[in-house]
């Protein structure tokens, strides 16, 4: 293809190939360093994230013990707090803060009509609805547990069993 004599062709052939082989070595080594150095360093994303506190909810066991400190009653179907939620909240904050060495048990309850997953579930987000409120008076969310739901009896008031209970225990 290139003549002996073509000495021009053949220095600008290396030339160029000798450009590509510094573009790929340059670039292998580039990704390589740069690989090394985002394991050096923290991902700033991550640095910079504020510090959130995680609920969980672990629902306690067990029978239900303690000094009750506050009940609320619910809406037929709804886990939204009720209209006197902070009046019925102050007697519970006021026993807090005269017992720091005390914790609140949330249990919420809920009769045997219906479906009893769903049942189960609104009295659990009834008991979540309380424990934020309560929580975001400033009271630490260590202190306040979640009690596993209670079915109510057949018999009982309507409105006990759509009912949260707050227990002051030791």
């Amino acid at each position: 293809m290139m003549d002996e004599n073509d000495d021009g062709a053949r220095v600008g052939l290396w030339v160029v190939l000798g450009i590509i082989t510094l573009l790929l070595f340059g670039l292998i080594f580039g990704l390589g360093f740069r690989a090394m150095q985002a394991k050096k360093a923290p991902a700033p994303a991550a640095a910079a994230a504020p510090a959130v506190a995680v609920v969980v909810d672990v629902l306690i066991e067990g029978p239900l013990a303690g000094e009750i400190v506050g009940k609320l009653f619910f809406e037929v179907a709804k886990a939204e707090l009720p209209a006197d939620a902070t009046a019925a909240l102050a007697p519970v904050l006021q026993a807090l803060a005269a017992n720091p060495g005390k914790k609140l048990v949330i249990a919420g309850f809920h009769d045997p009509s219906g479906d009893p997953a769903v049942n189960h579930e609104l009295a659990k987000n009834r008991a979540k609805a309380v424990r934020a409120a309560i929580t975001s008076q400033g009271v630490d969310a260590a202190r306040v547990a979640l009690r596993k739901p209670e079915q109510t009896a057949v018999d009982g008031p309507a409105d006990e069993a759509r009912r949260v209970e707050i227990r002051l225990v030791d």
